[in-house]
């Protein structure tokens, strides 16, 4: 999926867009590593039931992102 694409289907509210603003700045992240945490979140998202990406699915994300970091490299 393009990256205009990604950003069309996974729109963030203001607080989630914050804080992966946030997170990409401390960690140091990529831009495909914001996309791909884009996708996990709307992935939690759904799972959830839930139409917008708020700040905790973002949160969720990037606690999968720690983990994947920690224990895959």
């Amino acid at each position: 999926m393009p990256a205009r694409d990604i950003r069309k289907v996974c729109a963030l509210d203001n607080a989630g867009e914050r804080t992966l603003e946030m997170v990409v700045r401390r960690m140091g992240l990529s831009a495909r590593a914001y996309d791909r945490i884009l996708k996990v979140t709307r992935t939690i998202a759904d799972l959830g039931g839930s139409e917008c990406l708020a700040a905790k699915h973002v949160a969720e994300a990037v606690q999968y992102r720690s983990l994947d970091r920690n224990y895959w490299t």
